[in-house]
Parts: structure tokens; sequence; C-alpha cells
């Protein structure tokens, strides 16, 4: 597993993709997520969105754009897991403001992912880094 700070500098360097995975559920996602998912090995964060799509899809203002967040940790301002839990995955309409609850929310029990949060955008059925859009 790669390190935070690379990894979090290798990110970066995504903008827009060449290449658009297929996931058995349904949807796409660009290079830059596969880079994370190969090299944080977090496929399983991408399984986990693509769970939550039945009833994402069945939200009509979410249909086209989601704003999913992997908080690791209690760093977050009001983003923080349930005691007991290392990560909460979260998915926002929009982007998060205290007092707002968010749409989709799963309690992570462990995990060993190495940065304290990541962003990704579903656009249209494709899952991507924010700054590839």
């Amino acid at each position: 597993m790669m390190d935070a700070e690379t990894l979090s500098q290798n990110l970066q360097q995504f903008c827009g993709s060449e290449q658009y995975y297929k996931h058995w559920l349904g949807f796409s996602y660009t290079d830059g997520v596969k880079y994370l998912a190969e090299n944080a090995q977090c496929f399983w964060l991408i399984d986990a969105i693509g769970s939550h799509q039945p009833r994402a899809n069945r939200i009509h203002r979410l249909t086209e754009f989601q704003l999913w967040f992997l908080h690791v940790g209690n760093a977050h301002e009001f983003i923080k897991p349930q005691t007991g839990n290392a990560a909460v995955l979260s998915c926002w309409e929009d982007t998060p403001n205290p007092g707002t609850e968010p749409v989709i929310i799963q309690q992570i029990e462990y995990t060993n992912f190495p940065l304290p949060e990541i962003k990704l955008y579903m656009e249209e059925k494709i899952l991507l880094l924010p700054n590839e859009n």
C-alpha cells in the first residue's frame, strides 16, 4: 500500500480519464479511481458505493450527481464515525454543511485506508475523482 503523502500527491495528476472500467454493479469508474483502488487497496470502497446505487438512483436528486465522502477517524468537523467504527462513508447531494444530514450513510467498522478522507463524484453512472471532472 502506498503511503498517504505519495498517494495524495499522485492523485492530483489525474485530469479526465483515458479509459473507463466497468464495475459489475452497472456503473463505470475512471483511471484515477482505479489508481486509488490499486494503491490504497480499496476496491471495497468502489463496491460499497456501488452497493448503494439502487437506493441512490431511486432518489431523484441523486440520479445525475452524487458526492461521496469517506472519512477515517474523527478529524472532520462534523462527519464522524459512530463509536466503535473506524470510518464513515456518506453520500450528499451537495457540499456538506453543519446541520445537514447525508442522504446515505454507512459506518465502516475497520479500515486501513491511508488517507484521512477522500471525496469521489458519481456523475451519470461514472465514479470519478473531483479533479477528473
